[in-house]
């Protein structure tokens, strides 16, 4: 017995797997934990900011571009360092992305980068390398902090709340939109290829809507509705009193100073209607909309498709601009009229013009006529720097114009007449030189000595839109033959277009199709004047016509309608715009819905 005790080997011999001893596994074991401890050590200490920018090659580039950026200093007061965006998190890829980290010390080793010119000659190169990481991990490291399910649209602008529904439903990732929201932006330098693969939404990213973004759209949504009534009834109340008191002095004028005197009393900014045609509409029985129309600069079709509009994929997939836009068309106006705008929307600045318009449109119909009474305060006069006189057209100081369509047109059911306006019209970017209208085969067609007009794309065979090779944006000279433009006509593929000239009285009655076309029509009416800086313009149209051009607007149907106001003896681009809007007869779908008489 004492024997097999002597020959039985002690607790720290027996062996394990492998053949392993105890004593062997637990050095092994504390070694490995010292190992890791240290490995895990050095991987933090080269997974901060502070490391990162260790080397002045980081430290006068990309640090001194993130440092006024609001991932750096914010009102939450939460910063995302480097490691932040650039390291994963996960164990196993952070150490794949500390492997491939090796290639950026070669490059530092080797001087690749050691100053500011060599940076940015490879900054391209580096960014896509990000772009391209990020998009294949569905944006892991902007998700550590950003998670769609867990956003509330109640803190979003409606244009947030847009994209991030369709980032849910169509498979779109963050970096599809927010490139060089840290580092200077070099997205323009991708190709269109490059850049459509590489913002093509992935169906595997496609997540379904949480009901808690369901419950907070409609939240905000109902939110939104009763502010925009609430401001609604103000204004009306408003309305009302000023009336009120302008009746109540024409009263007391007519009492004691007599009707023969009552001229000498009229407010001085009184223009007396230039059209009296006894238009008698009971407008307690209309309904009203409020819109207010924006200064869009030199923000054509054209640029709506192009890339550097964010919105572009929402508009192609079929999404309106009032979508995303309804809610900020005042502060898109004001940017882009100051020229604050960094999409430099306007070249030719007018200090002082007025970025927006709100203008109230009541709408009724009876059972010939479908009647529009736009109003708006006008604006102080603003001299124009680069015009003689400072007023571009001094014989109107103010001009109204809006379109009608049908769907036919394809891109009037999401942007209204925005449709019909072009980088290459005149006092666009690309307008074509004088010279070459002139001496162009479209001179009679196009009626080109005026320059050239609004158009649709309909009547063209192509438009260019990515502006490769310096070619010019637009497609004034591609239009189609005569007969494809007889068939489009047939197939009411065409915008009709009634305009106002306050000056001289005059009313335009045309279409849009391959220019505008001021050709008569159903022979709108129109009264309008300027009453104590309120203007009233008040148009009655015919809601049936035998002539080419014209809409017929039939209850419940949905039109498409925009409207343009040139305040200020303005002309050309330089006036105020809506977006695309929907109208009918007795239709509650439609933002501007005439009710019967």
């Amino acid at each position: 017995m004492a024997k097999n005790n002597l020959n039985k080997p002690s607790f720290w011999s027996r062996r394990l797997m492998f053949g392993t001893t105890v004593a062997g596994a637990v050095i092994f074991f504390v070694v490995g934990i010292i190992f890791w401890g240290g490995f895990n050590t050095a991987m933090e200490a080269t997974n901060t900011t502070e490391f990162c920018i260790g080397c002045h090659e980081m430290q006068d580039n990309v640090y001194q571009e993130y440092k006024p950026t609001i991932h750096f200093s914010n009102r939450t007061g939460v910063r995302a360092g480097c490691p932040d965006c650039h390291v994963p998190k996960p164990w196993i890829h952070k150490i794949i992305r500390k492997i491939q980290a090796s290639k950026e010390v070669f490059s530092w080793l080797t001087g690749k980068l050691d100053t500011k010119e060599k940076f940015n000659e490879h900054r391209f190169e580096l960014a896509q390398s990000v772009w391209g990481a990020m998009k294949n991990t569905d944006s892991r490291e902007c998700r550590n902090c950003h998670n769609f399910e867990s956003m509330n649209p109640e803190f979003q602008k409606p244009r947030a709340r847009k994209q991030h529904l369709n980032a849910f439903e169509t498979g779109q990732t963050c970096i599809d939109c927010h490139k060089g929201i840290a580092h200077h932006d070099v997205r323009d330098l991708l190709t269109d290829e490059q850049l459509e693969e590489l913002e093509a939404p992935n169906p595997d990213y496609i997540r379904e809507v949480p009901q808690e973004y369901i419950d907070g759209l409609a939240r905000v949504e109902a939110r939104e509705a009763k502010s925009t009534a609430d401001l609604k009834a103000k204004n009306l109340a408003d309305k009302a009193k000023v009336e009120q008191r302008i009746s109540e002095a024409v009263k007391l004028a007519m009492a004691n100073v007599g009707t023969v005197k009552l001229a000498a009393l009229e407010i001085k900014d009184n223009v007396p209607a230039k059209n009296t045609n006894s238009i008698h509409v009971d407008w307690a029985k209309s309904q009203s909309k409020d819109i207010t129309v924006f200064y869009p600069g030199t923000a054509s079709i054209e640029w709506v498709l192009g890339r550097k509009h964010g919105g572009k994929r929402a508009f192609t997939k079929g999404d309106r601009c009032v979508e995303c836009h309804g809610e900020e068309t005042a502060d898109i106006g004001q940017l882009i009229v100051s020229g604050e705008s960094d999409k430099i929307a306007e070249p030719n600045v007018i200090p002082g013009k007025r970025g927006s318009i709100p203008v109230q449109i009541d709408a009724t119909y009876d059972f010939e006529n479908l009647y529009l009474r736009f109003s708006w305060a006008d604006g102080d006069h603003i001299a124009v720097p680069f015009v003689d006189g400072g007023k571009m057209d001094p014989e109107n100081p103010m001009k109204l114009a809006f379109m009608l369509a049908t769907d036919e047109v394809e891109f009037a059911d999401r942007a209204g007449c925005w449709g019909t306006c072009h980088a290459d019209a005149n006092s666009m970017p690309f307008e074509p030189k004088k010279e070459a209208l002139i001496g162009s085969d479209l001179v009679e067609r196009l009626n080109l000595n005026s320059g050239v007009t609004k158009y649709l794309k309909e009547s063209r065979s192509k438009l260019e839109l990515k502006g490769r090779r310096k070619k010019p944006l637009g497609g004034w000279d591609k239009l189609k033959g005569s007969d494809e433009i007889k068939a489009a006509q047939g197939n009411r593929q065409y915008m009709d277009l009634i305009r106002y000239k306050s000056g001289t009285g005059e009313i335009e009655d045309g279409q849009i199709l391959e220019k505008r076309d001021m050709h008569g029509g159903q022979g709108a009416e129109v009264e309008a004047s300027l009453k104590s800086g309120t203007w009233s313009v008040v148009i009655k149209r015919k809601l049936k016509s035998n002539k080419p051009g014209d809409i017929d607007i039939e209850p419940g149907k949905l039109y498409n309608f925009g409207f343009a106001i040139h305040d200020d003896y303005s002309s050309a681009r330089y006036h105020h715009v809506s977006l695309g809007y929907k109208l009918a007869l007795e239709n509650s779908e439609a933002e501007i819905n005439a009710t019967k008489q």
